[in-house]
Protein backbone atom coordinates (compact mmCIF):
# COMPACT_ATOMS: atom_id res chain seq x y z
CA UNK A 1 0.00 0.00 0.00
CA UNK A 2 2.85 1.96 0.93
CA UNK A 3 3.94 1.88 -2.80
CA UNK A 4 0.60 2.54 -4.51
CA UNK A 5 0.18 5.27 -2.47
CA UNK A 6 3.58 6.89 -3.98
CA UNK A 7 2.46 6.09 -7.29
CA UNK A 8 -1.12 7.74 -6.51
CA UNK A 9 1.14 11.02 -5.42
CA UNK A 10 3.80 10.90 -8.27
CA UNK A 11 1.70 9.46 -11.36
CA UNK A 12 -2.20 8.72 -10.44
CA UNK A 13 -2.95 11.98 -9.01
CA UNK A 14 -1.04 14.36 -10.55
CA UNK A 15 -3.64 16.81 -12.46
CA UNK A 16 -5.14 17.01 -9.14
CA UNK A 17 -2.02 18.67 -7.81
CA UNK A 18 -1.20 20.82 -10.63
CA UNK A 19 -2.86 23.82 -9.74
CA UNK A 20 -1.93 23.33 -5.86
CA UNK A 21 0.20 25.68 -4.33
CA UNK A 22 3.08 24.33 -1.86
CA UNK A 23 1.22 24.71 0.73
CA UNK A 24 -2.06 22.95 -1.00
CA UNK A 25 0.04 20.38 -1.84
CA UNK A 26 1.54 19.94 1.23
CA UNK A 27 -2.25 19.70 3.22
CA UNK A 28 -4.06 17.63 0.05
CA UNK A 29 -1.18 15.54 0.65
CA UNK A 30 -0.84 15.47 4.74
CA UNK A 31 -4.65 14.13 5.33
CA UNK A 32 -4.68 11.11 2.91
CA UNK A 33 -0.98 9.95 4.25
CA UNK A 34 -2.51 9.95 7.54
CA UNK A 35 -5.14 7.77 6.40
CA UNK A 36 -3.14 5.33 4.85
CA UNK A 37 -0.87 4.90 7.72
CA UNK A 38 -3.34 4.50 10.01
CA UNK A 39 -4.29 1.69 7.91
CA UNK A 40 -1.28 0.69 7.67
CA UNK A 41 -0.55 0.64 11.73
CA UNK A 42 -3.83 -0.98 12.05
CA UNK A 43 -4.14 -4.27 9.42
CA UNK A 44 -0.45 -3.64 7.58
CA UNK A 45 1.17 -2.70 4.61
CA UNK A 46 -0.75 -5.00 2.55
CA UNK A 47 -0.20 -5.92 -1.02
CA UNK A 48 -3.45 -3.87 -2.68
CA UNK A 49 -4.44 -7.19 -4.24
CA UNK A 50 -4.44 -8.93 -1.37
CA UNK A 51 -6.62 -6.21 0.48
CA UNK A 52 -9.88 -8.12 1.33
CA UNK A 53 -13.52 -7.03 2.56
CA UNK A 54 -12.46 -8.33 5.94
CA UNK A 55 -9.51 -6.13 6.48
CA UNK A 56 -11.51 -2.90 5.22
CA UNK A 57 -14.57 -4.11 7.64
CA UNK A 58 -11.85 -4.33 10.72
CA UNK A 59 -10.50 -1.20 9.52
CA UNK A 60 -14.03 0.45 9.84
CA UNK A 61 -14.26 -1.60 13.32
CA UNK A 62 -11.28 0.38 14.52
CA UNK A 63 -12.41 3.81 13.35
CA UNK A 64 -16.32 2.50 15.58
CA UNK A 65 -14.11 1.89 18.76
CA UNK A 66 -12.81 5.28 18.59
CA UNK A 67 -16.09 6.92 17.70
CA UNK A 68 -16.96 5.69 21.44
CA UNK A 69 -15.31 7.69 24.48
CA UNK A 70 -13.59 5.55 27.06
CA UNK A 71 -12.49 7.18 29.36
CA UNK A 72 -13.55 10.59 31.18
CA UNK A 73 -12.44 13.55 28.89
CA UNK A 74 -11.18 11.63 25.91
CA UNK A 75 -12.69 13.47 23.29
CA UNK A 76 -14.14 10.75 20.37
CA UNK A 77 -13.76 10.70 16.80
CA UNK A 78 -16.44 12.42 14.76
CA UNK A 79 -18.47 10.47 12.36
CA UNK A 80 -17.07 12.94 9.71
CA UNK A 81 -13.07 12.31 10.49
CA UNK A 82 -13.89 8.72 10.00
CA UNK A 83 -16.09 8.60 6.89
CA UNK A 84 -12.89 10.90 5.70
CA UNK A 85 -10.23 8.68 6.37
CA UNK A 86 -12.24 5.65 4.94
CA UNK A 87 -13.08 7.61 1.89
CA UNK A 88 -9.29 8.16 0.98
CA UNK A 89 -8.90 4.48 1.10
CA UNK A 90 -11.73 4.04 -1.10
CA UNK A 91 -10.42 6.51 -3.49
CA UNK A 92 -6.72 5.23 -3.25
CA UNK A 93 -8.20 1.34 -4.34
CA UNK A 94 -10.11 2.61 -7.44
CA UNK A 95 -7.64 4.94 -8.57
CA UNK A 96 -4.78 2.36 -8.36
CA UNK A 97 -6.57 -0.67 -10.23
CA UNK A 98 -8.44 1.55 -12.65
CA UNK A 99 -4.74 3.12 -13.13
CA UNK A 100 -3.59 -0.42 -13.49
CA UNK A 101 -6.34 -1.25 -16.34
CA UNK A 102 -8.70 -3.38 -13.80
CA UNK A 103 -11.64 -0.72 -13.16
CA UNK A 104 -14.28 -3.60 -12.76
CA UNK A 105 -12.39 -4.97 -9.37
CA UNK A 106 -14.42 -4.47 -6.52
CA UNK A 107 -13.64 -1.84 -4.00
CA UNK A 108 -13.06 -3.62 -0.54
CA UNK A 109 -14.50 0.14 0.65
CA UNK A 110 -17.28 0.50 -1.25
CA UNK A 111 -20.69 1.37 0.51
CA UNK A 112 -18.60 2.05 4.19
CA UNK A 113 -20.33 5.38 5.77
CA UNK A 114 -20.96 6.52 9.10
CA UNK A 115 -24.01 8.47 9.47
CA UNK A 116 -24.19 10.83 12.95
CA UNK A 117 -24.56 14.74 13.04
CA UNK A 118 -21.39 15.94 13.68
CA UNK A 119 -21.41 19.31 12.40
CA UNK A 120 -21.27 22.60 14.38
CA UNK A 121 -23.03 25.52 13.41
CA UNK A 122 -20.84 28.74 13.16
CA UNK A 123 -22.61 31.88 14.46
CA UNK A 124 -22.27 35.05 13.06
CA UNK A 125 -20.83 38.30 14.89
CA UNK A 126 -23.53 40.75 15.40
CA UNK A 127 -23.42 44.38 14.31
CA UNK A 128 -23.17 46.07 17.73
CA UNK A 129 -20.62 43.47 18.74
CA UNK A 130 -18.29 44.28 15.62
CA UNK A 131 -18.97 48.09 15.79
CA UNK A 132 -18.13 48.22 19.63
CA UNK A 133 -15.63 45.15 20.55
CA UNK A 134 -14.29 44.52 16.75
CA UNK A 135 -13.88 48.26 15.74
CA UNK A 136 -13.08 49.82 18.46
CA UNK A 137 -9.98 52.13 17.42
CA UNK A 138 -6.82 50.52 19.29
CA UNK A 139 -8.02 47.12 20.14
CA UNK A 140 -5.63 45.75 17.69
CA UNK A 141 -2.34 48.14 18.54
CA UNK A 142 0.29 45.23 19.32
CA UNK A 143 -0.68 42.87 15.94
CA UNK A 144 0.81 42.69 13.00
CA UNK A 145 -0.63 45.13 10.76
CA UNK A 146 -1.07 43.22 7.90
CA UNK A 147 -3.03 41.16 10.55
CA UNK A 148 -5.39 43.87 11.32
CA UNK A 149 -5.68 44.61 7.67
CA UNK A 150 -6.98 41.04 7.15
CA UNK A 151 -9.49 41.55 9.54
CA UNK A 152 -11.07 44.68 8.23
CA UNK A 153 -11.13 43.24 4.80
CA UNK A 154 -13.00 39.87 6.21
CA UNK A 155 -15.71 42.10 7.89
CA UNK A 156 -16.99 43.95 4.97
CA UNK A 157 -16.33 41.47 2.10
CA UNK A 158 -17.22 37.62 3.36
CA UNK A 159 -14.17 36.32 2.27
CA UNK A 160 -12.57 33.50 3.21
CA UNK A 161 -9.25 34.19 5.15
CA UNK A 162 -7.28 32.32 2.62
CA UNK A 163 -8.48 34.12 -0.30
CA UNK A 164 -7.84 37.77 1.50
CA UNK A 165 -4.17 36.81 2.49
CA UNK A 166 -3.43 35.12 -1.12
CA UNK A 167 -4.24 38.35 -3.03
CA UNK A 168 -1.96 39.14 -6.08
CA UNK A 169 -1.28 42.88 -6.65
CA UNK A 170 -2.84 42.57 -9.84
CA UNK A 171 -6.55 41.52 -8.04
CA UNK A 172 -6.35 44.63 -5.87
CA UNK A 173 -8.02 47.90 -8.10
CA UNK A 174 -8.13 50.56 -5.98
CA UNK A 175 -7.61 52.58 -9.61
CA UNK A 176 -10.90 51.63 -10.40
CA UNK A 177 -13.93 54.21 -10.66
CA UNK A 178 -15.53 51.50 -8.00
CA UNK A 179 -12.58 49.90 -5.77
CA UNK A 180 -12.67 46.41 -5.57
CA UNK A 181 -11.00 43.13 -4.84
CA UNK A 182 -10.62 39.68 -7.59
CA UNK A 183 -11.02 36.45 -6.41
CA UNK A 184 -9.55 34.03 -8.81
CA UNK A 185 -7.37 30.52 -9.75
CA UNK A 186 -4.00 30.92 -10.48
CA UNK A 187 -1.50 28.87 -12.36
CA UNK A 188 0.44 27.97 -8.75
CA UNK A 189 -3.04 27.88 -6.77
CA UNK A 190 -6.56 26.66 -6.19
CA UNK A 191 -9.81 28.39 -5.46
CA UNK A 192 -12.44 26.38 -3.28
CA UNK A 193 -14.93 25.87 -5.93
CA UNK A 194 -15.56 27.67 -9.58
CA UNK A 195 -18.43 29.88 -8.08
CA UNK A 196 -15.71 31.58 -5.67
CA UNK A 197 -14.47 33.23 -8.51
CA UNK A 198 -16.00 37.15 -8.11
CA UNK A 199 -15.18 40.69 -7.74
CA UNK A 200 -15.59 42.47 -4.86
CA UNK A 201 -16.06 46.27 -4.45
CA UNK A 202 -14.63 47.70 -1.37
CA UNK A 203 -16.45 49.23 0.99
CA UNK A 204 -15.91 50.58 4.97
CA UNK A 205 -12.98 49.28 6.62
CA UNK A 206 -12.17 47.04 3.79
CA UNK A 207 -11.41 49.99 1.78
CA UNK A 208 -9.07 51.29 4.30
CA UNK A 209 -7.44 48.76 5.27
CA UNK A 210 -6.68 47.83 1.45
CA UNK A 211 -5.49 51.59 0.66
CA UNK A 212 -2.89 50.41 3.44
CA UNK A 213 -1.77 47.19 1.51
CA UNK A 214 -2.33 48.22 -2.35
CA UNK A 215 0.63 45.20 -2.50
CA UNK A 216 -1.83 42.54 -1.13
CA UNK A 217 0.00 40.71 2.20
CA UNK A 218 3.33 38.78 0.66
CA UNK A 219 3.99 37.86 4.42
CA UNK A 220 1.39 35.83 4.69
CA UNK A 221 0.60 34.37 1.11
CA UNK A 222 -0.03 30.57 1.17
CA UNK A 223 0.47 30.31 4.97
CA UNK A 224 -3.52 30.85 5.44
CA UNK A 225 -3.33 28.20 8.25
CA UNK A 226 -0.76 30.53 9.65
CA UNK A 227 -3.04 33.88 9.55
CA UNK A 228 -6.20 31.87 11.19
CA UNK A 229 -3.95 30.60 13.77
CA UNK A 230 -2.97 33.76 14.79
CA UNK A 231 -6.03 35.48 14.30
CA UNK A 232 -7.98 32.86 16.46
CA UNK A 233 -5.05 33.70 19.49
CA UNK A 234 -5.83 37.22 19.19
CA UNK A 235 -9.30 37.28 19.25
CA UNK A 236 -9.08 35.13 22.46
CA UNK A 237 -6.58 37.16 23.99
CA UNK A 238 -8.57 39.95 23.54
CA UNK A 239 -11.91 38.11 24.58
CA UNK A 240 -13.62 39.11 21.16
CA UNK A 241 -15.69 36.14 20.63
CA UNK A 242 -19.11 36.51 22.19
CA UNK A 243 -19.27 32.45 22.50
CA UNK A 244 -17.10 29.40 22.12
CA UNK A 245 -18.17 28.53 19.23
CA UNK A 246 -17.43 31.29 17.17
CA UNK A 247 -14.47 31.75 15.10
CA UNK A 248 -13.04 34.00 12.59
CA UNK A 249 -14.99 32.48 10.20
CA UNK A 250 -17.94 34.28 11.52
CA UNK A 251 -17.24 37.14 9.59
CA UNK A 252 -18.55 35.80 6.59
CA UNK A 253 -21.72 33.93 8.12
CA UNK A 254 -21.88 37.90 9.47
CA UNK A 255 -21.61 38.93 5.83
CA UNK A 256 -23.95 36.96 4.89
CA UNK A 257 -26.55 38.11 7.04
CA UNK A 258 -26.16 41.56 6.82
CA UNK A 259 -26.94 40.97 3.28
CA UNK A 260 -29.80 39.02 4.21
CA UNK A 261 -31.59 40.93 6.18
CA UNK A 262 -30.88 44.27 4.50
CA UNK A 263 -33.00 42.58 1.92
CA UNK A 264 -30.42 42.33 -1.10
CA UNK A 265 -31.04 40.31 -4.09
CA UNK A 266 -30.64 36.71 -3.40
CA UNK A 267 -28.60 36.15 -7.03
CA UNK A 268 -26.25 39.50 -5.68
CA UNK A 269 -25.99 37.43 -2.39
CA UNK A 270 -24.83 34.30 -3.82
CA UNK A 271 -22.32 36.28 -6.19
CA UNK A 272 -20.99 38.20 -3.67
CA UNK A 273 -20.41 35.06 -1.82
CA UNK A 274 -18.70 32.65 -4.62
CA UNK A 275 -21.92 30.47 -3.68
CA UNK A 276 -23.59 28.03 -6.09
CA UNK A 277 -26.95 29.64 -7.20
CA UNK A 278 -30.03 27.48 -8.80
CA UNK A 279 -31.13 30.66 -10.74
CA UNK A 280 -30.15 30.41 -14.87
CA UNK A 281 -26.97 32.46 -15.35
CA UNK A 282 -27.85 36.33 -16.47
CA UNK A 283 -25.63 38.94 -17.12
CA UNK A 284 -22.68 39.58 -15.24
CA UNK A 285 -24.13 39.52 -11.86
CA UNK A 286 -24.55 43.17 -11.69
CA UNK A 287 -22.17 46.24 -12.57
CA UNK A 288 -19.59 47.23 -9.67
CA UNK A 289 -21.36 50.26 -9.31
CA UNK A 290 -24.68 48.14 -8.14
CA UNK A 291 -22.66 45.75 -5.70
CA UNK A 292 -20.94 48.77 -4.40
CA UNK A 293 -24.56 50.70 -3.60
CA UNK A 294 -25.83 47.91 -2.26
CA UNK A 295 -22.97 46.53 0.22
CA UNK A 296 -22.85 50.37 1.36
CA UNK A 297 -26.53 49.36 2.61
CA UNK A 298 -24.94 47.14 5.07
CA UNK A 299 -21.44 48.71 5.44
CA UNK A 300 -20.43 49.53 9.32
CA UNK A 301 -19.56 52.81 9.72
CA UNK A 302 -15.69 53.43 9.93
CA UNK A 303 -14.23 54.95 13.21
CA UNK A 304 -12.23 58.00 12.30
CA UNK A 305 -9.38 56.11 14.27
CA UNK A 306 -9.50 53.16 11.68
CA UNK A 307 -9.12 55.93 8.54
CA UNK A 308 -6.19 54.97 6.08
CA UNK A 309 -4.28 58.42 5.70
CA UNK A 310 -1.98 59.37 2.32
CA UNK A 311 1.30 57.60 2.41
CA UNK A 312 3.47 60.20 3.59
CA UNK A 313 0.92 60.64 6.91
CA UNK A 314 0.59 58.75 9.95
CA UNK A 315 -1.72 55.62 9.57
CA UNK A 316 -3.26 52.92 12.10
CA UNK A 317 -2.89 50.31 9.85
CA UNK A 318 0.93 50.56 9.42
CA UNK A 319 1.63 51.78 13.00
Amino acid sequence: MSEAFQLYLDEIAFDEQYNKSPKQKYSWEKIKRTSINYFIDVIGDLAMSDISREDALAYRTWWMERMIPREEGEKPAKPNTANRHIGNMRTLYEAYFAHKGDETRLNPFRKMFFKGESRVDVPPFENDWVRKRILKPGVFDELRWELRCIIYVLIETGCRTSEICNLMPEDIRLDANIPFIRIRPRQDREIKTETSIRDIPLVGVALEAMRAAPEGFPYYRDRGELVSANLMKAFRQRELFPSTDHVIYSFRHAFEKRMLEAGLDYGLRCTLMGHKTDRPAYGDGGSMEYRRDELLKIAHPVPEGLRYESEDRSSDFIG
